[in-house]
This record gives structure tokens, C-alpha cells and sequence, in this order.
């Protein structure tokens, strides 16, 4: 929701059938708990907000219970039943699509839950030259070839490796008739030395260090450190001006003049939304959604809000409580503010006991007490989701 144009049409097919046992314990760690929710539920998120369609899961036998648990309400997932290696579960998830073959596709590893869009971009994007192509980092370590006796044998130039990341993208009939083709055992690496056998050339993009592979019980327990609490403030200023709508709070109010802004120009949900992305530390309202895009001309504000609590949510964090503080001369707020709190409320997911909505003058001093404009100042506490 941060403005992107669309995409080209894609298919994607998510890779959970593993055991994943160097995790620790009895449940695959595609279904552990990671960020707040199972490790799953992430990648198929980011795949569906990017467009996917259709998008597959291969999965174990018997394990569609904990799948679906893991994602939720899946309607619009495939569940596969994958093979006894890797290979053989991406074959499976590609046979699956040929009654309807899309022109692209995306293998995705569930173990690399960060899935940045950018990343989804710069794939498709160079599909329109190769038919494979897959995410890649610079090697910043010295190599060293190990020898038989745990001694270094040789070393390695750095400077012609890559760090291989998933998802990897294809043309689906490119990869479909490699992997039908491939005859070197069952352990090909991954899908693009499938393709490169069949003598598909592999595009390398720019990958991202956010699609990190989980892969010890350290890795899921990365943020267990983390703050159980998170403060944030924003503040927010827009001009008074004659013909336009005046919304606060999500709550649109008569009065002879209103906020000018790009959206609906609501600075309290402004500040508010400030203030959560303040917390999660992810920017502000401008990184979100640019005055500069014309999409947001005119756009409710409680997109925004809605937005910032989802990041929160991604992040492992609910609002705890939003302390909020409209600055103006006029109109007045107190016969509003029970709408304004119900609102609020609505749009964060907060008990209206939790939204504090207060109004203040500033004794007809600088702008606001000459009714050029309105200020809101915002400040929310995030606490640590408990999910299972």
C-alpha cells in the first residue's frame, strides 16, 4: 500500500515441505512462530499483497492442518503435496499450475520470510530479457576452499561469487520443461542451475539482506530481545482554507473553512500515523504515501492509520494506547470528540478506553490562534503481541 504500480501478472508457488529440523523441535519450522505469527504466514502475505495468482503451497503429507492454521483464511491458496526433496516438491507445484499456465512464476522459499516487494519487482522486471532470474548479494568475506583434512586448500575470488536468495523467477514453460528435462539426480541446488542445465541463461538482480533464511532456533528467536515496549510522537500541521471539507479524526465537521492537504488532509489521523510509524521505526506518512503520487489525492486518512497499524502488526507489535492533542482555535472539538474516539478506535483496533482525544488553544497566539491553520500532536505505546 505504499503507491507502487502494479505489477505483471504472476504465479507463485511457496516451498513448505521440509522438515526443518535443525530448528529444534517436533514442528517444521515453516509453521514455528517468527515476528509474532508462523513463519509461513509472512511469505504468503507478501506474495499476495504483490499479486500472486494463483499461489501454491507444497506441503508435506499431513500437514494441511498445521498450513492452514498457519495462514488462516486461505480460500485462495492451493495446497500441493510435495516429493521427497526439493526438487521434486517444485515439480509438483509446477505440474500443478499447467491446467492453467501463467507466463511467469515465483519459487519461494518459506524460509525466507522477509520478502520485500522491490525484490519481486526487479524479477519480473528482468524476465522481460531472460527467462530466469533470481535475487543475489555480494559476497564481503575472504573465501577459502576447505581441503580434506579441514586445512584451506585454495582460496576463491570473491569478486565472481554471489549470495543466492529466493524467491527465484521464471518463465513458467522455461522451467516447467527443465525440471521435466533434468536428468543430474535429486539434488539440483536450486531452480536455477535446473534452468541453466537446459540452457536457460539466469538473469542476477540486486537481492536484500531482509530475505535472511531461517534456518537455527537463534534465527527465530531474533527480536526475542527486543523492547516489550515502543513509544512513539508525531506532529502535524495543515492550512485553513475557504472551500475545502474539514475531516479530524476521521470525522468530518461543518465549519466555514477546511484542511488543505494532498489526502483529505486529516491532521490528527496524520499525527497519530506519525507517531506508530515513529515506534516501529519505518519512517513517516511521506515515505508511505508521497504527496507526489496522485493516487493519495484525496484519500481518506484512515487508509493511512490502517496502514501503519499493519506494519506494527508485522512487526510483532499492537497498540497499547494513542494520546492525541488537536491544537486550534475553531472549531470546537469537545462536542465531536465521541465520534472522534469511536473512529479512532475503529480504524487501530483499540478499546475506545485506550484513545485520548484532547484539544487545547494556544490563547489566539501564532497560527493556529490566528485560524490560519490546525496542529495535532500524537503520542502512541506499542506493546509485544502474544500469539501463538
Amino acid at each position: 500500500m505504499r503507491g507502487e504500480p502494479p505489477l505483471p501478472p504472476f504465479a507463485a508457488i511457496i516451498v513448505a515441505a521440509g522438515k526443518g529440523l535443525r530448528v529444534g523441535g517436533e514442528l517444521p519450522k515453516q509453521f514455528r512462530t517468527w515476528r509474532g505469527r508462523p513463519l509461513l504466514s509472512h511469505s504468503v502475505e507478501a506474495l499476495r499483497e504483490a499479486g500472486a495468482n494463483p499461489l501454491i503451497v507444497v506441503i508435506a503429507q499431513g500437514a494441511e492442518d498445521h498450513a492452514r492454521e498457519a495462514i488462516g483464511a486461505c480460500d485462495d491458496i492451493r495446497f500441493v503435496i510435495g516429493g521427497s526433496n526439493r526438487q521434486d516438491s517444485v515439480a509438483a507445484g509446477l505440474t500443478a499450475l499447467e491446467s492453467d499456465a501463467p507466463e511467469r512464476v515465483l519459487i519461494h522459499d518459506a524460509a525466507r520470510p522477509d520478502l520485500p516487494r522491490a525484490v519481486i519487482d526487479r524479477l519480473l522486471g528482468a524476465l522481460g530479457e531472460h527467462p530466469g532470474a533470481i535475487p543475489v548479494l555480494p559476497v564481503v568475506d575472504s573465501i577459502a576452499v576447505a581441503g580434506p583434512r579441514g586445512t584451506m586448500a585454495d582460496k576463491a575470488d570473491r569478486e565472481t561469487l554471489r549470495r543466492v536468495q529466493t524467491p527465484q523467477a521464471f518463465r513458467y514453460e522455461d522451467i516447467l520443461g527443465a525440471h521435466r528435462a533434468w536428468v543430474g539426480g535429486t539434488d539440483a541446488g536450486d531452480d536455477a542451475q535446473v534452468l541453466a542445465a537446459n540452457g536457460g541463461e539466469i538473469a542476477l538482480v540486486r537481492g536484500d539482506e531482509r530475505l535472511k533464511k531461517i534456518t537455527f532456533a537463534e534465527d527465530l528467536m531474533e527480536n526475542a530481545s527486543a523492547s516489550a515496549f515502543r513509544v512513539g510522537q508525531g506532529f502535524d500541521v495543515h492550512r485553513l482554507e475557504e472551500g475545502e471539507e474539514l475531516w479530524l479524526c476521521g470525522v468530518k465537521l461543518d465549519h466555514d473553512k477546511g484542511l488543505a492537504g494532498h489526502s483529505d488532509a486529516d491532521v490528527a489521523l496524520h499525527a497519530i500515523t506519525d507517531a506508530v510509524l515513529g515506534a516501529v521505526g519505518d519512517g513517516d506518512i511521506g515515505t508511505h504515501f508521497p504527496p507526489s503520487d496522485p493516487q493519495w489525492a484525496g484519500a481518506r486518512s484512515g487508509r493511512f492509520l490502517e496502514h501503519a497499524v499493519k506494519l506494527a502488526s508485522d512487526a510483532g507489535y499492537a497498540l497499547a494506547n494513542i494520546d492525541l492533542t488537536i491544537i486550534c482555535e475553531a472549531p470546537k472539538i469537545g462536542p465531536h470528540r465521541p465520534a472522534m474516539r469511536a473512529e479512532v478506535a475503529r480504524l487501530t483496533g483499540l478499546d475506545e478506553s485506550a484513545v485520548s482525544i484532547k484539544a487545547t488553544t494556544t490563547e489566539r497566539l501564532g497560527f493556529t490562534g490566528r485560524g490560519e491553520g490546525i496542529a495535532a500532536q500524537a503520542i502512541v505505546a506499542l506493546s509485544r503481541e502474544a500469539r501463538s
